[in-house]
């Protein structure tokens, strides 16, 4: 670069300072925004399924950016109604920093309960089958009323079974996440890849299942972020997590979203 282009350069900066290049996500989620909570039904014809949903949606006032989809997957409550909204630590939080999030309840009183007996993978896939067409159902259906936000770079979070519906989302359904993040998911492999990206907090008490985390080589070659949380169990990723354990995990996932 000569020194004209220097020149230009710096007088662009100065001319247009919000459009700096030192400008990054990061300092966006420095503003907490209020929250307003909706809870609606989407039914899918196809399935002849009811989906209900709570949504956190960001006041943003008059902000012209598309907003990031997150649509987060709760754990299995043995299909008690409202598991969706056991979250909200996260779920709020993350609705506050700017992103609009999306809280499915996967699970409804008439399905049947999910198999304790069997290889997980096997007599629990059926569940996690569901889940994936739920979540592209929800996008699809989103895409048609919700114009203000970003399908090009959509979340998915998920804890637990839920995190296993995650996991397997980009497998059956390529190119349509940007990144996903696991929150103890222990059953489901995790996808050996670089788009999606993938992130996973595991928990201190319950291992994942042989090959459902990948190993150091893969890490590096997919550029996969594995946490562990020393001192969070498995069933405090919900809202019993204490006041520290919440903090780190929504730390961890802000992190994520930024990358």
């Amino acid at each position: 670069m000569n020194r004209n282009s220097y020149l230009l350069f710096f007088l662009y900066l100065i001319i247009f300072p919000s459009c700096s290049i030192g400008k990054t996500v990061s300092n966006l989620n420095k503003i907490n925004y209020k929250v307003k909570l909706d809870t609606v039904t989407f039914f899918d014809h196809n399935r002849s399924r009811s989906i209900p949903l709570a949504i956190y949606k960001p006041v943003l006032g008059r902000q012209k950016a598309k907003q990031t989809l997150i649509i987060f997957s709760h754990g299995y409550y043995q299909n008690e109604a409202k598991s969706n909204t056991r979250y909200s630590y996260l779920t709020e939080f993350l609705a506050s920093k700017g992103f609009y999030v999306v809280s499915i309840q996967h699970e409804l009183p008439t399905d049947s309960l999910i198999p304790n007996n069997g290889i997980p993978q096997i007599v629990r896939r059926p569940f996690w089958e569901r889940g994936a067409d739920n979540i592209l159902f929800v996008i699809n259906k989103l895409k048609k009323s919700d114009l203000q936000l970003n399908y090009h770079h959509i979340v998915l979070i998920g804890h637990s079974n839920g995190g296993d519906m995650t996991a397997l989302f980009p497998e059956k359904y390529p190119n349509v996440v940007d990144k996903i993040i696991t929150l103890d998911n222990r059953r489901m492999a995790l996808p050996r890849t670089k788009t999606p990206k993938v992130y996973s907090l595991r928990s201190s008490d319950q291992p994942a299942d042989k090959g459902v985390l990948p190993n150091k080589k893969e890490q590096n070659v997919f550029g996969m972020k594995i946490i562990p949380l020393l001192n969070t169990f498995h069933n405090d990723m919900d809202d019993r997590a204490n006041p520290k354990q919440q903090h780190e995990i929504r730390n961890y996932v802000l992190s994520f979203l930024n990358e």
